[in-house]
């Protein structure tokens, strides 16, 4: 079997194995309060995922504070404690290489309530109650 067939395509089995592991690991390390930084004081940060590139090198882990306040700096807050966080990672995570971390803010959900809101706006509403009353009429 051939390693480079996931290029581009769906994550792998050891990707998204690799991933959770190192989701849980920063979301334990985040829920401890194991970073001191004013900056982080009263904020529950989540860690709804993490994308690891194919070579496991790189993992793109997002992150969502609760209530959305501290949304702006809590990138940079991280970024700060990128150092600690590998390492953290590298002793509760088994892998050859630590990987390479950077924190993105997780969108995902402002995605889904956009689209769950246009779904339910009035006009998508009466675009999909017209089919079933052409159907009827037959």
């Amino acid at each position: 079997m051939s390693r480079d067939h996931h290029k581009g395509g769906e994550p792998s089995q050891r990707m998204l194995r690799v991933a959770e592991l190192i989701r849980h690991a920063v979301a334990q390390i985040l829920s401890r309060g194991e970073i001191n930084d004013a900056d982080l004081a009263g904020l529950v940060v989540t860690v709804p995922s993490v994308k690891m590139s194919p070579d496991l090198k790189l993992a793109t882990i997002y992150v969502l504070p609760m209530g959305g306040q501290g949304r702006d700096t809590i990138v940079a807050v991280l970024d700060r404690h990128k150092k600690f966080l590998r390492g953290e990672i590298a002793h509760q995570v088994n892998l050859k290489y630590a990987p390479d971390i950077r924190f993105r803010i997780d969108e995902s959900f402002e995605k889904a309530e956009r689209i769950d809101a246009l779904l339910h706006s009035p006009k998508v509403a009466r675009d999909l109650a017209a089919p079933k009353d052409e159907e009827g009429g037959e």
